[in-house]
């Protein structure tokens, strides 16, 4: 079996030393940068989510310690089995769809419980039966790799939108990030981290204030079954889940080059929702932006030792689920465009090569150019994000081609 294969036939006291090993500063930072952006990028939403839902600040700290352990767990234990970089995210445009549903509908915090077992479940029964990667296998890789660029466009542009609130700051790290680049390319972003760091230190920018050590009680709730919010909250997160997460996600494991059991992985996902649901884990997917971050040169110039970023990743996660105030305290304590900046800065390498894989075919340039664009606008049509769309436009585009072909 090859180094990035299974890791069958690993002896219990070799494991640990192939860890250390296989460990870098690189790969460590990749995964506290990955943390830091798929947090504090999107947990407002998740806050937003879960008041909208009437939750108590105990239970959305239980939200914090499901999600926290379902994350980390969930990248943590299969990076490790299969010495392969494997990210879960919480769904993002999920939380959205929670937040807008449950204030038109009305629904409570047990009623919504019920409804993320419900998208659980489908989730699992998509993994269980290969449906979504069968799905996945059918989409050409130019669109896949222009998929990709969409979604991580975005980031990049934030980076660079920052600048014009926080000049000092922004272009610092730009310039600390070309001179890692050219002198030590393996350090880049650890040298993009320490300059924003230093610099927001000796700004007064951290806000340590918001850190609060304490253990996390999870919080039980008991599901309730009502068909209008399975209908109204359950399916649609499970379509945005699946459409804006896990699409971009595979696209994300396989720009990067590597070949992962798809289906099991979602299995997975769908399964330890179910498990975490009843204490606020609404949906776990397959990442795309903290995947690329960990996935990509950045974290190690040798494929098969990025799984270390992933791993690292997953054990902060674990450490939020447990001090989920503290942690989610110490994380939003930094100023926005350095989160900005640290994503977009950490994010360029993959953008390129995923728009020079998209764009080399000439024959379906055409095609992964219209992907590209429609996901990078960020359109939403009938509660579905731009990722899906951008996948379907690409996909007509080709079938055009195809059609109206010129004969000879």
């Amino acid at each position: 079996m090859s180094p990035r294969g299974y890791a069958g036939g690993m002896t219990s006291s070799s494991v640990p030393r192939r860890l250390w090993s296989d460990a870098s500063p690189s790969a460590l930072a990749a995964g506290f940068v990955a943390v830091l952006v798929g947090f504090t990028s999107s947990v407002a939403i998740v806050f937003q989510a879960a008041a909208a839902l009437g939750a108590t600040p105990a239970q959305l700290a239980s939200w914090m310690w499901a999600l926290g352990l379902g994350m980390g767990l969930c990248s943590l234990v299969p990076s490790w089995w299969l010495r392969k970089p494997v990210m879960v995210a919480w769904s993002t445009p999920g939380a959205a769809v929670l937040a807008a549903g449950a204030a038109a509908g009305g629904f409570t915090l047990a009623e919504a419980t019920g409804a993320f077992l419900f998208a659980g479940a489908l989730m699992l029964l998509a993994g269980a039966t290969g449906a979504f990667e069968r799905l996945m296998d059918r989409i050409p890789m130019a669109l896949a790799a222009a998929l990709l660029a969409g979604v991580l466009a975005r980031f990049g542009l934030q980076a660079f939108d920052a600048a014009s609130a926080e000049p000092v700051l922004v272009i610092a790290m730009l310039v600390a990030y070309l001179l890692g680049r050219r002198w030590a390319p393996r350090y880049a972003v650890i040298l993009v981290l320490g300059v924003g760091l230093a610099l927001c230190v000796a700004q007064g920018r951290l806000h340590l204030e918001r850190v609060d050590a304490a253990f996390v009680v999870p919080e039980f709730v008991a599901p309730e079954w009502r068909w209008a919010a399975l209908v109204s909250l359950g399916i649609p997160l499970f379509l945005v889940t699946m459409a804006s997460q896990n699409l971009p996600g595979v696209a994300a494991i396989r720009a990067a080059g590597y070949t992962l059991p798809i289906s099991r992985l979602i299995t997975m996902t769908g399964a330890a929702t179910l498990l975490l649901a009843p204490f606020g884990a609404f949906a776990l997917n397959l990442s795309a932006i903290t995947a690329a971050i960990a996935m990509g040169r950045e974290a190690h110039e040798d494929p098969d030792r990025r799984y270390v970023a992933a791993m690292a990743c997953g054990a902060i996660y674990v450490v939020i689920g447990l001090f989920g105030g503290a942690v989610a305290g110490l994380l939003l304590a930094f100023p926005k465009a350095f989160v900005a900046a640290i994503a977009g800065l950490a994010l360029l390498g993959t953008i390129g090569g995923s728009l020079a894989a998209a764009l080399h075919d000439e024959s379906r340039r055409e095609a992964a150019l219209i992907t590209f664009l429609v996901t990078l606008s960020g359109v939403t049509l009938g509660g579905i994000g731009s990722a899906f769309w951008g996948v379907v436009a690409g996909a007509l585009a080709l079938l055009a081609a195809r059609a109206f072909r010129r004969p000879g």
